[in-house]
């Protein structure tokens, strides 16, 4: 089940709680207000690990006649309007013209406070609403997707150290991802990940090869001894995974 806003602090200062509101079919408009420039984590992914909140920008610009209150962007999935987010924070009104106001907004994920299921990795739609005084509001679907993704981790060892000239490098590493559920890093199997390195004195890496972690999450393989520099592991990540990419390991070849 998709989260609910549990804490918001809106125009003005108010602060209000959405629990309940009403799910949002694709599409809906119930008429009232339109919204424009809808944007969300500057059109990112949204990666969130298992301990650190993560604040994620938003904005939009609201045209209504009717007196509001309570304007918020937010993501939804599926025909019931599941919701995801833990809390969000709204400016007041940047007046553009006569019933029409620019909106900054800070939608916040703490994974370490609210509980969230790793079924919630993937893609989510945007909607916007707002409440009227009096009763009433308006709430559309704005044709936008957002992809909400498990944070992952890469470690990297590459070995001898000191190693001669044309002899063999073992760069090892561990790939994990965030599991939200157990709010640790588990291991993240039979994914992909490029090993790069960069030798003294470049300003950038090349991919040497390419390997798949085993069963464990576990990355292994060797390479031949050219020149001194530097190994890492990148993994770019997929619909429900963040990229990442480890520390570097420095290797001189005599």
């Amino acid at each position: 089940m998709g989260k609910k806003l549990w804490r918001a602090v809106v125009a003005g200062g108010a602060a209000a709680s959405f629990i309940g509101l009403a799910t949002v079919p694709a599409g809906a408009a119930e008429g009232g207000a339109s919204f424009t420039r809808v944007q969300v984590n500057d059109g990112k992914p949204i990666v969130i690990g298992v301990s650190n909140e993560v604040a994620v920008p938003t904005s939009f610009r609201m045209a209504t006649t009717h007196t509001w209150k309570w304007p918020a962007v937010f993501l939804y999935r599926g025909s019931t309007g599941d919701r995801l987010w833990h809390a969000v924070e709204t400016s007041d009104c940047i007046r553009v013209s006569s019933g029409v106001c620019d909106f900054n907004e800070t939608m916040s994920f703490d994974p370490s406070v609210w509980d969230m299921h790793n079924s919630e990795a993937g893609a989510w739609k945007v909607a916007a609403e707002v409440y009227f005084q009096g009763g009433g509001g308006d709430t559309d679907d704005e044709g936008l997707t957002v992809y909400v993704k498990r944070n992952s981790r890469l470690t990297v060892n590459a070995s001898p150290e000191p190693v001669a000239q044309g002899s063999t490098v073992t760069v090892t590493g561990k790939v994990t991802r965030a599991n939200w559920e157990t709010r640790r890093y588990a291991s993240y199997e039979g994914r992909l990940v490029s090993l790069q390195f960069k030798p003294t004195r470049a300003t950038s890496y090349t991919t040497v090869k390419k390997v798949y972690a085993n069963g464990s999450g576990d990355l292994k393989t060797t390479v031949k001894a050219s020149k001194t520099g530097t190994w890492r592991w990148v993994y770019y990540g997929n619909t429900t995974t963040g990229p990442s990419t480890s520390a570097e390991d420095r290797v001189v070849v005599q």
